[in-house]
């Protein structure tokens, strides 16, 4: 059993007395509460003299988002955003999966990466916020009701109490932070420039944006806001760790975790399937509970990897060869082999094939899946939906017994790998996982007005198109689709949120009774 709960030596001066926090700047209320709990948080001691901190495997965070990991690994993190692919037509789909393996082909050897998919529980306030009409004391409070009403009631047919987040941490081997900065920074301009090509919108994170997504992360139960700031570490005597990490971990038994109230459990996709589908992944995400997917992805070196092909095909030769002469001796055909290698040499071949004629290379993959409920029967029914998502695609979820601590920290978009459990996969099965689906459209404006459902994700579209770079709009359809409805919609909910002028221009008189 290990146990582990939040404990942080402060720092002591000459005297061995602990230095008290002095703020540089006049600090607001709330910020003087966060910092007092953090340091009674890391004060907090137990018998194994263990802490929450200990398990968090980064070692520093600097502002500008570069993270020192151990044996010297320096990764960064840029947060990318959806496009349509699941709706698109064959001709686009195609298109997105070119580019998308042009992507992974740029990654060499040397950088390890990591694609993490965050589906975190949002609070109840922040979706509220958003489709919340004031009422103005007017005739009109009643359908301003009526008409939140509905609004809340197409909420909970989607997943908008989710959000939904995506990420890559890519990560290089440097002996300093001098070194590994210039480099990360070259890595970082080309896969903004990749994601650009793709239409994909895509920016970098700094420390504090990466250790906000942590603090979400490891505090799932409290959806507290998280403060931070960087000048707040050195009259304290903390680290980042403190400010981030949860109230306690507790790896009790190996099926299971707990962070803090919540309850987690991380499994492996054993992919055993001969071909993919673009869909497993986008599945997986589809889920209505909270839960991480990480894909670790490490690039072999081409002639390394043709190199090992061509060795396993030796192998097989050998052994077809060592079957034959049992069969000469045994006095029947030399010709009936097992089918086993049969099947293996000619997949064998094709691999080769592939690497050496049709622009793929070999990645090392590990397929993560996070599960997280507030009991352990909910997280039963999780990870029962979840691994009959993977059957359906003739996979295999496995739980990582004795290793829920380092599933947990693998999970995390740090591009830390703790779970030496890899498939072998080319170019074009390791893109098969797009991580595009669809293109959400979710503004949290005080003027956003409600546009109707996500035909594919059934989540709200809330749009204040004056915020867009386009603000004009043209509602086109066949006769009878609901065009004159839409229209109408637009207008009442435009009247009822906002002091903006309506003018109808109705040449053939469509809307003049229902507006007298």
């Amino acid at each position: 059993m290990t146990l582990f709960t939040a404990k942080k030596n402060r720092q002591a001066d000459k005297d061995g007395k602990q230095t008290p926090p002095v703020p540089k700047k006049k600090l607001s209320r709330a910020d003087k509460k966060q910092i007092e709990a953090a340091i009674a948080h890391a004060n907090r001691t137990d018998k194994k003299e263990k802490s929450a901190q200990d398990s968090i495997p980064y070692e520093r965070m600097w502002p500008d988002g570069i993270c020192r990991l151990p044996d010297g690994h320096y990764t960064k993190t840029i947060q990318f955003q959806d496009i349509n692919y699941q709706l698109s037509q064959n001709e686009d789909k195609t298109a997105i999966f070119e580019g998308w393996c042009d992507f992974l082909n740029y990654f060499d050897s040397s950088i390890r990466f990591q694609l993490s998919f965050l589906n975190l529980a949002a609070s109840e306030e922040t979706f509220a916020r958003a489709i919340s009409i004031p009422l103005q004391g007017d005739d009109f409070d009643s359908i301003r009701t009526e008409y939140m009403t509905m609004l809340q009631n197409q909420l909970a047919k989607g997943n908008n109490g989710l959000i939904k987040t995506k990420f890559l941490t890519f990560g290089i081997d440097a002996d300093s932070l001098k070194a590994a900065k210039p480099r990360l920074e070259r890595i970082e301009t080309d896969i903004l420039n990749n994601f650009k090509r793709l239409g994909v919108v895509a920016e970098s994170l700094d420390g504090k944006a990466r250790l906000a997504q942590l603090h979400g992360i490891f505090h799932m139960d409290e959806q507290v806001p998280f403060r931070f700031e960087w000048d707040w570490l050195a009259p304290s005597g903390l680290s980042t760790k403190d400010f981030v990490a949860p109230s306690g971990f507790e790896f009790r038994t190996g099926k299971q975790f707990r962070m803090g109230k919540k309850y987690g459990a991380v499994s492996f996709v054993q992919i055993l399937a001969p071909e993919l589908n673009d869909r497993m992944l986008a599945d997986f995400l589809d889920m209505e509970s909270s839960l991480i997917v990480s894909l670790h992805i490490q690039s072999v070196d081409q002639v390394k990897a043709i190199k090992t092909v061509k060795r396993k095909i030796t192998d097989l030769d050998r052994s077809k060869i060592e079957e034959q002469k049992k069969a000469v001796r045994a006095g029947y055909d030399m010709d009936i082999i097992p089918s086993d290698l049969a099947t293996y040499g000619a997949e064998a071949k094709k691999l080769l094939q592939d690497l050496q004629s049709r622009n793929e290379r070999m990645f090392l993959v590990t397929f993560l899946v996070l599960n997280t409920a507030d009991n352990p029967r909910q997280l039963g029914n999780n990870i029962f939906q979840a691994s009959s998502i993977a059957q359906k695609y003739n996979c295999q979820l496995t739980r990582l017994d004795f290793q829920q601590e380092e599933g947990l920290m693998s999970s995390l978009p740090l591009g830390l790998n703790q779970v030496e459990i890899q498939r072998g996969l080319t170019t074009s099965s390791t893109a098969i996982f797009v991580p595009f689906t669809t293109q959400e459209l979710f503004q949290n404006g005080k003027e956003a007005l409600y546009y109707g459902i996500n035909a594919l994700s059934n989540n709200l579209i809330m749009v204040d198109r004056k915020l867009l770079k386009n603000p004009n709009g043209l509602i086109l359809g066949t006769p009878g689709s609901g065009k004159s409805f839409s229209a109408k919609r637009e207008i009442a909910n435009c009247f009822l949120l906002t002091s903006d002028d309506v003018i109808i221009c109705d040449p053939e008189a469509e809307v003049r009774h229902e507006v007298a």
